[in-house]
């Protein structure tokens, strides 16, 4: 295939979508699916064939279209009409729509979405442009509304140099948590000597209520593997790997047919769209462990061994899979290749802070009206997110923290509800950006007991090999244990601020160097929290149950606690 048979077969889809007067899109991405997405999509085709409409009228199970509280979801597209959105949809629900507003031009006005709602309108979406629009499983759905004639363009037209200068331009950073400057790191892997290099997308994703990843290799595989065979060209490699969580079935099968049907038509494998570059692309599937996130642990998992960090240097630019230099960038990061190359990275620049490009995607998720996945310019405030895309609190109940970047992020108070989400302002906060988990906790949340949790995830995902981290967790999660059921002494937190300095300053790899963020952030603007269940023995959320301390238990803190609280008795 060449660029003329690319554009053929985007003519050809084209044409044959515009003959139908009406699509019947229907989300079939995790969130929808659980909730009973499969019995909506039969129902609408079987009430198209019962009306007979086969040829005016198509359904299309899409990915995420955004909202997952609200599914399954269904998008009614008439030509020369705006979308209508409908929620909570059920099979009774499908064939009401296909018989009243398809049929009788009369939406279903009680199970609709309004067009104007903040969670749609707020957005940005750039990545996500094709999520929730086409059939993550036909190639030529992709390559209708342009898939792959950024690769062609940049095969014809551009040198390696001039693609990683492009993406340096852009200000793009890895959207995996670091935030390391993607275009930088293309170019030390183009620069380093070697005849076999590789390219990693890093799938794995852990945190606890993220989805970011999951939902764009579910949504729009072909975007993940052009931007990856994009960055194969500019490093100089010939071969791809994504490594997908276990814990993401539809992810690895449709990431698995998009890469077998573009191999089919020479989009992949040997002579790239009639050129001389080949780029092969395999998936790898994890086991589960958080810890294959970090990169030397992802490329170990990849070479078939055990799933543990090494010490850095060499980096993987230098020394990565089998020797050999290699490119690890988070799935979203590759999502952000194709537009790029498409619009050009001054148009990318302009988007967002001047530190912090682009757009976004995070996974908005707890104590707030509507949930799901968005994607937001950098910059925007964690106000607007919260208050207007996610529709407030429920309830009325006041706003207490967010949590972003998962167990390794922090919490982020009420006070800052006006902070600009990007890098740095997070940084300065005591939290991260993360992969993109948001997290909103309203007034009946306990932080120390939310501190215990995240700890908790951490100790039990840690891998072992350093013992700051393997020992230090354990201890902390010890710590707060007492704190939450009211057998810590305020001795104790001293302690816990001292092992989170140990833990974060000497672990080997960044689970156990950014496990202790969520401790310091509570610590640093809820530390009268802890105060209250150590000398009051009182949760005021009313999370915690504060039992009798067993005696044991009593008699091993109580020469502490007097210390602390009466320093002059004991000499």
């Amino acid at each position: 295939m060449n660029r003329a048979d690319l554009q053929a077969l985007a003519d050809k889809e084209l044409e044959r979508q515009s003959k139908y007067r009406c699509r019947l899109l229907c989300c079939a991405s995790t969130p929808c699916l659980s909730s009973g997405a499969t019995a909506v999509i039969e129902a609408l085709e079987q009430s198209i064939k019962e009306q007979k409409l086969d040829a005016e009228v198509a359904v299309v199970a899409t990915g995420c279209m955004g909202p997952c509280s609200r599914g399954p979801v269904v998008t009614v597209q008439v030509q020369g009409e705006a979308d209508v959105v409908y929620e909570h949809v059920t099979a009774e629900t499908a064939q009401q729509i296909v018989a009243d507003h398809v049929g009788a031009n009369k939406p279903v006005a009680n199970k609709m979405l309004p067009a104007e709602l903040p969670f749609f309108t707020k957005q940005t979406k750039i990545v996500l442009a094709n999520s929730g629009q086409i059939d993550p499983e036909r190639l030529e759905d992709y390559v209708a509304r342009g898939g792959y004639a950024a690769l062609a363009y940049v095969l014809r037209e551009m040198t390696p140099e001039q693609v990683t200068a492009e993406v340096t331009r852009s200000g793009l950073r890895g959207r995996g948590g670091a935030g390391y400057p993607t275009g930088l790191k293309w170019d030390l892997v183009r620069k380093a000597p070697g005849e076999k290099k590789y390219v990693i997308a890093n799938g794995d994703e852990g945190d606890p209520g993220a989805y970011m990843d999951r939902t764009l290799m579910e949504s729009d595989p072909h975007r993940v593997l052009e931007g990856m065979a994009i960055a194969g060209y500019a490093v100089g490699a010939d071969q791809g790997f994504i490594y997908v969580r276990g814990e993401y079935p539809i992810a690895a099968k449709r990431l698995e047919k998009a890469i077998r049907a573009a191999e089919r038509r020479g989009l992949l494998g040997n002579r790239i769209l009639d050129s001389t570059f080949q780029f092969r692309i395999d998936i790898r599937i994890g086991a589960g462990a958080f810890v294959c996130g970090e990169e030397t642990a992802l490329m170990a998992s990849i070479m078939g061994r055990r799933g543990q960090p090494v010490p850095r240097p060499p980096y993987p630019a230098q020394s990565g899979l089998w020797g050999c230099p290699t490119l690890i960038n988070n799935v979203e990061t590759f999502g952000s290749i194709v537009p790029i190359i498409e619009n050009g990275a001054e148009w990318y620049a302009g988007i967002g802070t001047a530190k912090s490009r682009g757009t976004k995607i995070f996974a908005l998720a707890g104590n707030v009206e509507n949930t799901g996945l968005i994607e937001v310019p950098m910059g925007i405030s964690l106000r607007e997110i919260v208050y207007e895309i996610g529709g407030g609190i429920p309830g009325g109940r006041a706003f207490k923290a967010a949590q972003t970047g998962g167990p390794s992020g922090g919490c982020i108070p009420a006070e800052h509800l006006d902070t600009p989400m990007d890098y740095e302002s997070l940084k300065a906060l005591g939290s991260i950006m993360g992969s993109g988990g948001l997290i909103v906790m309203d007034d009946q949340s306990c932080m120390p007991d939310v501190a215990k949790f995240f700890m908790e995830f951490c100790m039990d995902e840690s891998c072992g090999k350093c013992a700051p981290c393997r020992v230090g967790t354990v201890q902390m999660h010890r710590i707060l244990e007492r704190v939450t059921n009211g057998s810590a002494t305020m001795a104790d937190i001293d302690t816990l601020q001292e092992l989170c300095v140990m833990v974060r300053e000497t672990s080997l790899c960044g689970l156990g160097q950014s496990a202790p963020n969520p401790v310091l952030s509570t610590l640093r603007y809820f530390r009268q929290e802890y105060e209250e269940h150590i000398q009051d023995r009182k949760c005021a959320a009313g999370v915690c149950d504060m039992k009798e301390v067993p005696v044991m238990e009593l008699l091993e803190v109580l020469p502490q606690r007097i210390q602390a609280e009466y320093p002059e008795v004991i000499s």
